[in-house]
């Protein structure tokens, strides 16, 4: 029997909005989410986002294929791995992801989907092709629907965002039309001897985002952790049917700083849990490689100086890929 797939509830330091109210509001609606969301971004980094148009039926169909793809043999999935792009499209086997800093590998598996250029735009010759799964009957399919719904509101959450931060509310569509985006199914694999581990070994290490915005579709179980102004670690608890949305670390150069890209983390399950898989499927909303992320001139003054060098995002995505190991 497939476990039932939650995402996470709001609660007083992620508030929980309203994407409809965006979508299809009146002009006085807009402006109200998008200053919520400016708010929450500004404060927090994560909010969580309801009636978004993905409806449980296929967030389960989802979680379904996922879960079914990893229960592959171990040669079944490595025949899908394809080291010379970086983890970039299809399976990365345990132990190549490290989080910045960290010393010991995070303990999980993952498959990558990522942009598929179907309208001539010349782009599509710098991205890889996707790597196509046979075993799963419909895994494919269903995977490319749930990345093309989440990038569709991912673009409707930064037009609100354009919005907020004083920009023309079409500013980011040019910027992520055809953008490096990546949808990735996470396997936290059972942990059958926690005494073998390392300390420091855990599902997930503290990190935050590389991207503009990340969506969050789903969790098969707790143990997402975000850390808060006040150096805590806040567990984010399960809820159905919610996105969680946080901003990546492009948004946050792109903005001096005013948009939090928040640490976050995921930990390993109580004891009596240790021996269970966790899965999840996390949209990294990524733009094109040639966007320059020279932070805006309206979030630069006496009190916020500039902090970061002038970079573009796909320079900016090589050297993070770096430092998590999975670029050399």
């Amino acid at each position: 029997m497939l476990p039932t797939y939650n995402i996470y509830m709001s609660t007083p330091y992620i508030p929980c909005l309203d994407l409809g109210s965006y979508i299809e509001g009146d002009e006085v609606q807009r402006k109200k989410f998008s200053d919520e969301l400016g708010r929450a971004f500004n404060d927090s980094g994560f909010v969580t986002i309801t009636n978004h148009g993905v409806d449980q039926e296929l967030i389960d169909k989802l979680y379904e294929k996922i879960q079914s793809a990893f229960s592959l043999s171990a040669d079944q999935k490595k025949k899908y791995e394809r080291v010379e792009l970086a983890g970039q499209r299809g399976y990365t086997s345990p132990g190549k992801e490290t989080a910045k800093g960290a010393k010991t590998a995070d303990l999980k598996e993952f498959w990558q989907i990522g942009q598929e250029v179907m309208d001539g735009d010349p782009i599509k010759d710098r991205y890889p092709d996707n790597v196509f799964l046979e075993e799963v009957q419909d895994f494919n399919l269903v995977t490319r629907e749930i990345y093309q719904r989440l990038e569709a509101n991912g673009k409707q959450l930064l037009r609100a965002i354009a919005t907020y931060l004083g920009l023309p509310v079409a500013y980011f569509d040019p910027q992520v039309h055809n953008g490096n985006s990546i949808l990735r199914g996470i396997h936290y694999f059972p942990i059958e001897d926690p005494d073998a581990l390392p300390d420091d070994a855990v599902r997930a290490g503290a990190h935050e985002d590389i991207n503009l915005i990340t969506l969050l579709i789903g969790a098969s179980a707790d143990g997402l952790e975000v850390l808060t102004r006040t150096n805590e670690w806040l567990p984010i608890k399960a809820h159905h049917t919610d996105i969680v949305v946080n901003v990546g670390d492009m948004l946050q150069r792109l903005t001096n700083n005013k948009l939090k890209s928040t640490t976050h983390r995921v930990v390993n399950p109580p004891a009596e849990l240790m021996r269970t898989s966790r899965f999840s499927v996390p949209f990294f909303l990524h733009p094109r490689s040639d966007m320059d992320l020279t932070s805006l001139e309206s979030c630069i003054d006496a009190e916020y100086p500039k902090v970061y060098e002038d970079m573009t995002a796909g320079a900016y995505l090589d050297e993070r890929l770096k430092e998590i190991g999975l670029k050399k």
